[in-house]
């Protein structure tokens, strides 16, 4: 199904949310008008057509995550193999591909070392992380951290997400597996390991995304989301837990910090009757919610967050974002009937 009609038949499904009361404010749209999201300084015009391609020739299965290289190019890993990376230029037109290996391609992360951009790619398939240059070529693969005794086998080992520091420093969330945080040096040698599964304050349940903080240059730290538990956890560099912030009804993917703001994908909201109850989710340098394109505008009862929940039936399963230098928002999907990125032009 192409993205004009399945806008279309998500106008019709939007009527059926607004018989219930969870969905008060949704609304219909038809692909004939131009759609705006979000709420506040943070509001987006849908691009329906940006980074379509021909599905016999360039197909992606899940399309997993995305970042922008030094060039300004879009970088979008799925976990087809035919392609595993495929580059955009902004305006959608397709540049390269490359990469048959990665069946379980789940994370990006873009490194840059001497001027050099690399990729960091981990498969759940694979239970590795790959460095490759920015055109393909593998730097080296790293296997499960079996010496640290909380791994009895591989197969424990399912990374979702990287995260790399100004010294090639680089931390590996376990979202999938024993829902550890590694942390390794830039050669990729072990440094320490901290987290785990639990619902205790240093543990996770699907410690789905990691970031790099540091928009308070004295006291950079760590963002990690424990998606089911609908909460970001803030640890310091050396694995200490901080704080905590819930998002409730949001089950957040990867923190993408941009400028002042961390910007979310969010799966899907944790109560709705529909599985495909995605949307985004943006918090300021405060950690208060912004904007949530396709869903409630965010609300605040006693400086508690009100429960989110989606308001429009545009995203299938968001799974990660990338904000471009003109602060326009790419959104890369996950079990979507194999749909290409959908971009949010900023107003």
């Amino acid at each position: 199904m192409n993205r004009k009609t399945f806008l279309k038949q998500s106008s019709c499904a939007s009527l059926g949310i607004l018989l219930s009361p969870l969905y008060s404010n949704a609304f219909s749209f038809s692909d004939k008008k131009d759609v705006i999201i979000g709420h506040g300084t943070h509001r987006y015009k849908v691009d329906m057509n940006w980074g379509n391609l021909d599905p016999t020739r360039t197909p992606v299965k899940d399309c997993h995550e995305m970042v922008q290289d030094s060039k300004g190019r879009i970088v979008l890993l799925t976990n087809h193999t035919k392609n595993n990376i495929i580059i955009y230029d902004k305006s959608g037109k397709l540049l390269e591909t490359w990469g048959t290996g990665f069946p379980g391609g789940h994370g990006l992360t873009l490194c840059k070392e001497n001027g050099e951009d690399f990729l960091l790619i981990t498969d759940y398939e694979r239970h590795q992380i790959i460095k490759t240059t920015i055109d393909g070529k593998i730097v080296f693969e790293l296997d499960y951290p079996k010496d640290t005794g909380k791994y009895d086998r591989k197969e424990d080992f399912k990374p979702t997400e990287t995260t790399v520091l100004e010294n090639g420093d680089f931390y590996v969330a376990d979202g999938y597996g024993n829902q550890y945080i590694t942390h390794y040096n830039h050669k990729g040698e072990l440094l320490n390991i901290f987290g785990g599964r639990g619902t205790g304050d240093s543990q996770f349940l699907n410690a789905h995304g990691i970031c790099y903080d540091n928009r308070d240059k004295d006291n950079p730290s760590l963002l990690i989301t424990a998606r089911e538990m609908n909460i970001l956890k803030r640890f310091s560099l050396d694995g200490d837990y901080l704080s905590s912030v819930p998002v409730p009804g949001a089950l957040i993917c990867r923190p993408v910090v941009h400028k002042n703001h961390i910007y979310f994908a969010v799966l899907k909201s944790k109560n709705a009757p529909n599985s495909d109850s995605g949307f985004l989710l943006i918090m300021n340098h405060k950690n208060q919610v912004v904007s949530c394109p396709g869903a409630t505008a965010p609300t605040y009862q006693d400086q508690n967050l009100e429960e989110l929940y989606q308001t429009i039936r545009l995203f299938q399963h968001p799974h990660d974002v990338c904000i471009d230098d003109d602060e326009n928002v790419y959104v890369a999907q996950w079990n979507s009937g194999q749909t290409y990125p959908i971009k949010l032009i900023r107003t």
